[in-house]
């Protein structure tokens, strides 16, 4: 780190660039306590879509006998995605993805040539493909909010720990050195004025004793 100078000027660089650091630093502070609400927001809607997804994976499960019957479709096609959807919202200055729609590639087939299960087999698949989607996507917007809360707090520690710390030690010794300064003036103002005085003195008396021989 550059040496300070130890001048009036950079003493008022000093006390605006502290004054600025804590003006700044509340600001921060928010910040970073709206996104650590916003983390532990993101972690229960993450929880809840893991829940749905697992409340519609039981429900599959029932078709598991009868998922082993040949049949003339193949089922994992009626899971093909052609359009994941996001719309973005900003949230303490970070762009976060939000679930919107999901579609589906068209999927036909004849309803009098499969057995009735087929029907809520395909609806199940499908919403258990949305449900991981919207999972996915809770994800990401969590690890969007984590890495925003991360680079705020590392700000808000560096302007804690070290920047206003180190303004204040910076103003403290700048001042220390011109009130030293001040009063080394001082003395040596003393020091002369004290010197001019005597020379005076010794003046006055060195005419008064040419006076006193000149009235003799």
């Amino acid at each position: 780190m550059a040496e300070i100078k130890l001048t009036k000027n950079e003493l008022r660089a000093q006390q605006a660039r502290l004054s600025q650091l804590q003006k700044y630093l509340p600001t921060l502070q928010l910040k970073k306590a709206l996104l650590q609400i916003e983390v532990a927001d993101a972690r229960v809607e993450i929880a809840a879509c893991e829940e749905v997804y697992h409340v519609l994976h039981v429900e599959m499960e029932r078709y598991s006998p009868v998922l082993s019957e040949k049949i003339a479709i193949n089922l994992t096609d009626a899971a093909k995605v052609t359009e994941l959807k996001r719309r973005y919202e900003n949230i303490a200055g970070v762009e976060v993805p939000y679930f919107e729609k999901i579609a589906f590639a068209d999927f036909q087939y004849d309803l009098f040539e499969t057995p009735p299960w087929v029907d809520p087999v395909i609806i199940g698949i499908r919403d258990l493909t949305t449900a991981q989607a919207k999972i996915e996507i809770a994800k990401e917007k969590k690890e969007a909010l984590e890495k925003e809360f991360r680079e705020v707090s590392i700000r808000v520690n560096l302007f804690e720990k070290i920047l206003i710390p180190r303004s204040v030690r910076n103003i403290k010794k700048i001042k220390v050195f011109l009130g030293d300064q001040q009063l080394a003036a001082v003395s040596q103002a003393k020091v002369a004025k004290s010197k001019i005085e005597a020379t005076k003195l010794k003046r006055r008396q060195a005419i008064q004793a040419k006076e006193a021989i000149h009235a003799g």
